[in-house]
């Protein structure tokens, strides 16, 4: 597989015209500073990141990848916005962020370049604005060294997820711009179980993300019907 296949251009162009807006906390990414706290939370539950080397794919404007960093860890920012990156760089820079940078490749061609190179990888909220989700879980696999973390958020496929997160949440509440998610790209958990076993990932936990509109509250929980995380590890040596 060609290394830069894996790209969605409408996809890239999508969040490109919103770059601006990635730290703006009344934007359209609102919601990923609201979860932020908890990503960051539930990561640091599997692995410490203090001194850890991270590779953090699709970061878009840098909100995760700025706090992974915060906490101690070196971490690389990749995304094929240009625009976003640009972004996420100058955040870093005005915010005086140590120990963070970002990059214009995906995971596929990192993968060729630097494999078994990080001590944790996170791809989160990206996996279903790919053409191919495996081929990223795979290339994640081959980044990350034995023995290491990875971590993937995503949202489910099926009637509820379709209300909650496109529906109500891009047409009825405009809390995302209307379009942001396909729903024939949205993952079924047994779907991305499947992806990590054929990358030799074994999976050490599940969480579910929920949301009170009202109260705009998110938390975790055992309900993985709509927004769901996954923490895996790798253990054998790579190939």
């Amino acid at each position: 597989m060609k290394p830069n296949i894996n790209v969605d251009a409408a996809e890239v162009a999508k969040f490109s015209e919103l770059a601006h807006r990635w730290w703006d906390l009344d934007s359209e990414f609102k919601p990923l500073h609201q979860i932020n706290p908890l990503r960051l939370g539930w990561i640091q539950e599997h692995v410490s990141l203090a001194g850890q080397r991270v590779l953090d794919v699709g970061c878009g404007g840098g909100i995760l990848s700025d706090a992974m960093a915060r906490v101690g860890a070196d971490v690389l920012g990749i995304d094929m916005s240009a625009k976003a990156l640009g972004v996420a760089q100058l955040h870093a820079l005005e915010a005086q962020t140590p120990n963070v940078t970002y990059r214009e490749i995906n995971a596929e061609a990192l993968a060729q370049e630097q494999p078994g190179q990080f001590d944790v990888v996170t791809c989160m909220e990206m996996l279903e604005h790919v053409p191919d989700p495996a081929s990223v879980v795979q290339a994640c696999s081959r980044l990350v060294k034995s023995g290491g973390h990875v971590f993937f958020s995503t949202i489910n496929r099926n009637a509820k997820a379709f209300l909650l997160a496109i529906v109500g949440a891009e047409y009825v509440l405009g809390m995302l711009p209307r379009g942001t998610h396909e729903y024939a790209k949205l993952i079924k958990p047994s779907e991305l179980a499947s992806y990590c076993r054929q990358s030799r990932l074994s999976i050490e936990g599940m969480r579910g993300l929920e949301h009170n509109p009202v109260s705009q509250r998110y938390w975790l929980s055992a309900d993985t019907s709509v927004n769901y995380m996954v923490a895996t590890h790798r253990d054998e040596c790579q190939a």
